[in-house]
């Protein structure tokens, strides 16, 4: 928000020409030619069960689109993909391809570089939704079957396409005003442009099926009780609602923001130029989310921007290509060091102090006894979020703190399933939240196929 308060301790919009945002802005990695997606589809091997297809969390049958590419057969590619992976653009663009299907690519071995599968995929689904012709799937016949999906990210779509096109009535609730979860809130805007992440709902959508009802919040306009009285079965998609915390106090100052509220703000700004940003931004965290919030707070115009991390660099779970992105961008990572105070004067942030970190002979992380202070008028908190479970209003078991399931995505609650990062031992992956829901959709399914009514 820019106030009198965070104009006076450097925090401005308007930094750059308005030029500026445009280009800063633009897609960050534009899409292959025609020309470039036939050579990179010819440099596939085509393999028998190829380690790229078992690499992939939703089980895309790699070779095979890759195939239809290099025939000149786009709409049979994207079929390929969007059975497997219903939200198979949005995850073209996000996925960590370099740590999932390139990594396995048997072009690493004699090669250093792997088939560029993403920018393949992207290829095929970016030609079909630009020319998407008669519908890819029917939907079968009403079963009679109703099921309330709570939360439209990349999980809770996923469950509700797959149970659409099996035949159920699917009633998809969101507490946002617009559906996507992440892909439309928290993503860098570099990484999905020109508004992509609507146009993949509205495909979703178009199945039929699916009423949605924004601005739905669990546990404030809807409960638990009340879907499972009026619904066959729930599926949860909730996300992680919760902010973790620094560890040390955090003043109520100018500057000082949640990373995920930041790229959101950023997302849904129609205006870049009206979006304040500091000259001097440090970033605490080392995750995807750290980078984003950091190169966009260089796109939009801050001088320096620095993310700060406890640990080394193998330890972030922002992936190297994340990185070394960052870094490109301008921002610098400073590793081996943990917050210690947040510093304020006349109500504005203007710096932080940190302490060097190291691993002890037990491997533990200690303080070394050394500090340093970092100046900045704008701090962004990305140290990870968490699983808020109230809202669900019924005593689901947990496993560290997220939603416990089994493989299928059942709970502990009868006729409640959950997936995506809301249930425990994922990776907090959208491709994986996506497997998430396609595999919950065949278990409620499942479920609803036994002839015994699940409303009671």
């Amino acid at each position: 928000m820019d106030t009198p308060a965070s104009r006076a301790c450097g925090i401005h919009a308007a930094r750059l020409n308005l030029a500026d945002y445009a280009v800063n802005f633009s897609d960050a990695h534009p899409p292959l030619t025609r020309p470039q997606a036939l050579i990179e589809a010819e440099r596939c091997y085509y393999c028998h069960d190829a380690p790229c297809a078992t690499a992939c969390p939703t089980g895309i049958d790699i070779p095979s689109f890759i195939h239809r590419i290099a025939q000149d057969n786009n709409r049979g590619a994207a079929r390929a993909i969007l059975e497997a992976n219903p939200l198979g653009g949005m995850c073209a663009r996000v996925c960590p391809t370099e740590v999932l299907c390139e990594q396995a690519c048997v072009r690493n071995t004699n090669e250093d570089k792997p088939v560029e599968i993403g920018a393949l995929q992207r290829y095929a689904t970016d030609a079909f939704f630009a020319n998407p012709g008669a519908p890819m799937f029917q939907r079968a016949a009403p079963t009679g079957r109703r099921v309330a999906v709570v939360g439209a990210g990349p999980a809770g779509l996923a469950c509700a396409h797959g149970l659409a096109l099996r035949g159920h009535d699917v009633v998809l609730f969101d507490a946002r005003p617009k559906l996507g979860g992440l892909n439309e809130y928290g993503l860098a805007s570099y990484k999905t442009t020109d508004n992509f992440a609507q146009k993949e709902v509205e495909w979703l959508l178009s199945v039929g099926g699916i009423e949605v009802r924004t601005s739905q919040q669990l546990g404030r306009d809807i409960t638990l009780d009340g879907l499972l009285a009026s619904h066959d079965a729930v599926f949860l998609g909730l996300g992680l609602q919760g902010v973790n915390a620094l560890g040390v106090a955090e003043p109520t100052a100018s500057g000082v923001r949640n990373a995920v509220d930041f790229i959101a703000e950023l997302r849904q700004s129609s205006d870049l130029s009206t979006l304040p940003v500091g000259r001097r931004v440090v970033v605490i965290g080392g995750g995807m989310t750290a980078v984003d919030a950091a190169v966009q707070s260089r796109k939009l115009g801050a001088e320096e921007v620095t993310i700060v991390y406890r640990r080394g660099a193998d330890a972030m779970s922002a992936s190297k290509v994340e990185q070394q992105w960052a870094q490109t961008n301008g921002v610098t990572i400073r590793h081996w060091a943990a917050p210690q105070e947040v510093l304020c004067e006349g109500g504005a942030v203007t710096g932080v102090r940190f302490a060097a970190t190291a691993l002890d002979a037990a491997g533990k992380l200690v303080n070394t006894g050394e500090t340093f202070t970092l100046a900045a008028d704008m701090v962004l908190k990305a140290i990870g979020q968490t699983y808020v479970a109230e809202p669900a209003g019924k005593a689901m078991a947990l496993e560290g703190g997220r939603i416990a399931t089994d493989a299928a995505g059942r709970t502990s609650l009868a006729r409640v399933w959950a997936g995506g990062d809301c249930r425990a031992g994922g990776r907090d992956l959208t491709v994986e939240a996506v497997e998430h829901g396609k595999l919950a959709a065949i278990s409620i399914h499942e479920a609803m196929s036994v002839p015994v009514a699940l409303v009671a």
